[in-house]
Protein backbone atom coordinates (compact mmCIF):
# COMPACT_ATOMS: atom_id res chain seq x y z
CA UNK A 1 0.00 0.00 0.00
CA UNK A 2 1.29 3.15 -0.50
CA UNK A 3 0.00 6.40 0.80
CA UNK A 4 0.50 10.18 -0.96
CA UNK A 5 0.76 13.14 0.74
CA UNK A 6 -0.69 16.28 -0.76
CA UNK A 7 -1.10 19.83 0.03
CA UNK A 8 -2.54 22.35 -2.24
CA UNK A 9 -2.71 20.26 -5.12
CA UNK A 10 1.10 20.03 -4.90
CA UNK A 11 2.92 16.04 -3.60
CA UNK A 12 4.78 16.40 -0.91
CA UNK A 13 5.95 12.81 -0.52
CA UNK A 14 4.81 9.05 -1.69
CA UNK A 15 6.38 6.42 1.12
CA UNK A 16 5.24 2.90 1.22
CA UNK A 17 3.13 2.09 4.16
CA UNK A 18 3.04 -1.49 5.79
CA UNK A 19 -0.22 -2.60 7.93
CA UNK A 20 0.10 -5.23 10.07
CA UNK A 21 -3.47 -7.06 11.62
CA UNK A 22 -4.09 -8.84 14.45
CA UNK A 23 -5.18 -12.42 13.71
CA UNK A 24 -9.15 -12.86 13.98
CA UNK A 25 -8.49 -16.06 16.13
CA UNK A 26 -6.22 -13.78 18.88
CA UNK A 27 -9.46 -11.22 19.06
CA UNK A 28 -11.66 -11.31 21.83
CA UNK A 29 -14.60 -9.29 22.43
CA UNK A 30 -15.24 -7.45 25.98
CA UNK A 31 -19.00 -6.23 25.83
CA UNK A 32 -21.75 -5.38 28.62
CA UNK A 33 -24.17 -3.09 29.93
CA UNK A 34 -24.19 -0.35 32.63
CA UNK A 35 -27.18 -0.43 34.74
CA UNK A 36 -28.47 0.88 38.02
CA UNK A 37 -27.11 -1.20 40.58
CA UNK A 38 -31.09 -0.27 42.85
CA UNK A 39 -33.63 -0.86 39.75
CA UNK A 40 -31.66 -2.62 37.33
CA UNK A 41 -32.52 -0.47 34.48
CA UNK A 42 -30.17 0.97 32.30
CA UNK A 43 -27.79 3.90 32.44
CA UNK A 44 -26.11 6.33 30.00
CA UNK A 45 -22.85 6.47 30.59
CA UNK A 46 -19.15 7.71 29.60
CA UNK A 47 -17.18 4.57 29.46
CA UNK A 48 -13.33 4.66 28.74
CA UNK A 49 -11.45 1.93 28.55
CA UNK A 50 -7.68 1.63 28.57
CA UNK A 51 -5.02 -0.94 27.74
CA UNK A 52 -2.69 -2.21 30.99
CA UNK A 53 -0.45 -1.91 32.27
CA UNK A 54 0.23 1.53 31.70
CA UNK A 55 -3.29 2.89 30.98
CA UNK A 56 -3.23 4.15 27.91
CA UNK A 57 -6.65 4.97 26.23
CA UNK A 58 -8.13 3.27 23.63
CA UNK A 59 -11.32 4.45 22.76
CA UNK A 60 -14.41 6.25 24.62
CA UNK A 61 -18.08 4.96 24.44
CA UNK A 62 -21.43 6.85 25.50
CA UNK A 63 -24.18 4.93 26.12
CA UNK A 64 -25.49 2.76 27.99
CA UNK A 65 -23.78 -0.51 26.74
CA UNK A 66 -19.95 -1.15 25.56
CA UNK A 67 -18.41 -3.33 22.96
CA UNK A 68 -14.80 -3.82 22.12
CA UNK A 69 -12.29 -5.95 21.02
CA UNK A 70 -8.95 -6.78 22.78
CA UNK A 71 -6.14 -8.17 21.72
CA UNK A 72 -4.47 -11.25 23.21
CA UNK A 73 -2.37 -10.92 25.98
CA UNK A 74 -3.46 -7.61 27.01
CA UNK A 75 -4.93 -6.22 29.53
CA UNK A 76 -7.72 -3.28 29.80
CA UNK A 77 -9.65 -1.18 31.96
CA UNK A 78 -13.19 0.22 32.32
CA UNK A 79 -13.74 3.39 33.89
CA UNK A 80 -17.56 4.08 34.02
CA UNK A 81 -18.77 7.51 34.92
CA UNK A 82 -22.64 8.84 35.02
CA UNK A 83 -24.46 11.69 36.52
CA UNK A 84 -25.44 11.02 40.17
CA UNK A 85 -23.73 7.86 40.53
CA UNK A 86 -20.01 6.40 42.00
CA UNK A 87 -17.65 5.56 39.26
CA UNK A 88 -16.59 2.44 38.44
CA UNK A 89 -13.53 0.47 37.51
CA UNK A 90 -13.06 -2.83 36.48
CA UNK A 91 -9.99 -5.03 34.46
CA UNK A 92 -10.65 -7.13 32.06
CA UNK A 93 -8.69 -10.05 30.84
CA UNK A 94 -8.81 -11.44 27.15
CA UNK A 95 -7.92 -14.93 28.99
CA UNK A 96 -11.06 -15.81 30.14
CA UNK A 97 -12.94 -14.94 27.39
CA UNK A 98 -15.97 -17.87 27.41
CA UNK A 99 -16.71 -20.21 23.95
CA UNK A 100 -17.59 -17.78 22.16
CA UNK A 101 -14.34 -15.33 22.42
CA UNK A 102 -16.25 -13.13 24.41
CA UNK A 103 -15.21 -11.95 28.23
CA UNK A 104 -19.21 -10.24 29.75
CA UNK A 105 -19.28 -8.13 32.40
CA UNK A 106 -22.20 -5.60 32.97
CA UNK A 107 -21.37 -2.52 35.09
CA UNK A 108 -23.49 -2.12 38.26
CA UNK A 109 -23.97 1.76 39.23
CA UNK A 110 -24.65 3.03 42.68
CA UNK A 111 -25.98 6.23 43.68
CA UNK A 112 -23.98 9.07 45.05
CA UNK A 113 -20.06 10.07 45.42
CA UNK A 114 -19.04 7.22 48.32
CA UNK A 115 -20.53 4.86 50.40
CA UNK A 116 -22.08 6.14 53.67
CA UNK A 117 -22.75 5.03 57.01
CA UNK A 118 -26.24 5.97 57.61
CA UNK A 119 -26.65 3.27 54.20
CA UNK A 120 -25.75 0.25 56.23
CA UNK A 121 -26.19 -0.66 59.13
CA UNK A 122 -24.14 -2.80 61.64
CA UNK A 123 -23.90 -6.56 59.37
CA UNK A 124 -23.60 -4.93 56.32
CA UNK A 125 -21.55 -6.39 53.41
CA UNK A 126 -20.43 -3.80 50.79
CA UNK A 127 -18.10 -6.00 47.92
CA UNK A 128 -15.40 -4.10 46.57
CA UNK A 129 -16.40 -4.51 42.93
CA UNK A 130 -13.39 -2.55 41.26
CA UNK A 131 -10.75 -4.09 43.74
CA UNK A 132 -7.88 -5.87 41.44
CA UNK A 133 -4.68 -7.80 42.47
CA UNK A 134 -1.77 -9.06 40.15
CA UNK A 135 -2.92 -12.63 39.48
CA UNK A 136 -1.93 -14.90 42.51
CA UNK A 137 -0.45 -12.46 44.98
CA UNK A 138 -1.37 -9.26 46.96
CA UNK A 139 -0.58 -6.77 45.46
CA UNK A 140 -2.92 -4.30 44.85
CA UNK A 141 -2.91 -2.74 41.13
CA UNK A 142 -3.20 1.30 41.05
CA UNK A 143 -6.21 0.98 39.21
CA UNK A 144 -7.79 -0.12 42.58
CA UNK A 145 -7.01 2.90 44.28
CA UNK A 146 -9.77 5.36 43.74
CA UNK A 147 -12.53 2.31 44.90
CA UNK A 148 -10.16 1.86 48.22
CA UNK A 149 -10.06 5.60 48.81
CA UNK A 150 -14.66 5.79 48.62
CA UNK A 151 -13.88 3.42 51.83
CA UNK A 152 -11.03 6.04 53.48
CA UNK A 153 -13.96 8.28 52.84
CA UNK A 154 -16.24 6.73 54.20
CA UNK A 155 -14.32 6.03 57.22
CA UNK A 156 -13.53 9.50 57.94
CA UNK A 157 -16.69 10.54 57.59
CA UNK A 158 -17.76 7.75 60.73
CA UNK A 159 -14.98 8.33 63.21
CA UNK A 160 -16.61 5.52 65.12
CA UNK A 161 -17.08 3.08 62.68
CA UNK A 162 -15.11 0.04 62.78
CA UNK A 163 -15.24 -2.44 60.03
CA UNK A 164 -13.68 -6.18 58.91
CA UNK A 165 -11.96 -6.64 55.85
CA UNK A 166 -12.86 -10.23 54.48
CA UNK A 167 -11.21 -11.77 52.11
CA UNK A 168 -11.84 -14.65 49.28
CA UNK A 169 -10.52 -16.35 46.54
CA UNK A 170 -11.59 -18.92 43.67
CA UNK A 171 -11.92 -22.59 44.46
CA UNK A 172 -9.60 -23.78 42.28
CA UNK A 173 -6.08 -24.86 43.32
CA UNK A 174 -4.68 -25.87 46.92
CA UNK A 175 -7.43 -24.99 49.98
CA UNK A 176 -4.57 -24.19 52.31
CA UNK A 177 -2.49 -21.91 49.74
CA UNK A 178 -5.84 -19.72 48.71
CA UNK A 179 -6.49 -19.40 52.61
CA UNK A 180 -3.53 -17.32 52.92
CA UNK A 181 -3.74 -15.87 49.92
CA UNK A 182 -6.65 -14.37 50.82
CA UNK A 183 -5.29 -12.92 54.02
CA UNK A 184 -2.66 -11.76 52.60
CA UNK A 185 -4.70 -9.65 50.27
CA UNK A 186 -7.03 -8.10 52.96
CA UNK A 187 -3.77 -6.93 55.26
CA UNK A 188 -2.85 -4.97 51.73
CA UNK A 189 -5.98 -3.82 51.66
CA UNK A 190 -5.53 -2.97 55.89
CA UNK A 191 -2.02 -1.19 54.90
CA UNK A 192 -3.27 0.88 52.32
CA UNK A 193 -6.51 2.48 54.17
CA UNK A 194 -3.80 2.88 57.29
CA UNK A 195 -1.46 4.74 55.17
CA UNK A 196 -4.47 7.45 54.16
CA UNK A 197 -5.12 8.17 57.51
CA UNK A 198 -7.21 5.28 59.14
CA UNK A 199 -6.73 4.08 62.18
CA UNK A 200 -5.51 0.22 61.88
CA UNK A 201 -7.21 -0.68 65.00
CA UNK A 202 -10.67 0.08 63.75
CA UNK A 203 -9.69 -1.95 60.60
CA UNK A 204 -10.60 -6.06 61.52
CA UNK A 205 -9.69 -9.15 58.92
CA UNK A 206 -11.01 -12.28 58.18
CA UNK A 207 -9.95 -14.68 55.23
CA UNK A 208 -12.04 -17.62 54.01
CA UNK A 209 -10.42 -18.52 50.93
CA UNK A 210 -12.36 -20.65 48.60
CA UNK A 211 -15.13 -21.75 51.30
CA UNK A 212 -17.46 -19.08 50.25
CA UNK A 213 -18.28 -19.11 46.47
CA UNK A 214 -20.40 -16.76 45.27
CA UNK A 215 -21.04 -19.26 42.03
CA UNK A 216 -19.48 -22.88 41.81
CA UNK A 217 -20.15 -22.54 38.28
CA UNK A 218 -16.67 -23.58 36.29
CA UNK A 219 -16.07 -20.58 34.24
CA UNK A 220 -13.78 -17.81 34.01
CA UNK A 221 -16.77 -15.18 34.42
CA UNK A 222 -17.67 -17.51 37.91
CA UNK A 223 -14.10 -17.65 39.01
CA UNK A 224 -13.40 -13.96 38.92
CA UNK A 225 -16.97 -13.25 40.66
CA UNK A 226 -15.54 -15.29 43.99
CA UNK A 227 -11.84 -13.73 44.08
CA UNK A 228 -13.23 -10.62 45.75
CA UNK A 229 -12.42 -8.53 49.43
CA UNK A 230 -15.83 -7.36 50.87
CA UNK A 231 -16.02 -4.81 54.12
CA UNK A 232 -18.43 -5.80 56.85
CA UNK A 233 -19.48 -3.22 59.39
CA UNK A 234 -19.28 -3.81 62.74
CA UNK A 235 -19.75 -0.63 64.29
CA UNK A 236 -21.45 2.02 63.38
Amino acid sequence: MTIRVLRSAVLFAVFPVTLFAQAPDSLVVAEGKVINAATREPISARIVYSSLPYGNRVGVINNSAYSFPMFDGEKYSITVEAQGFAPAKYMLDPAEANAEKKVIKDIELSNGTAPRASNHAVGHVMRLNNLIFEVGNSKIDPESYSELDLVVDMMKDNPSMVIQLEGHTDYVGIAADNLKLSQRRVESVRSYLGSKGVNRNRIKTKAFGGTQPLSHDDTPEAHRLNRRVEVRILQN
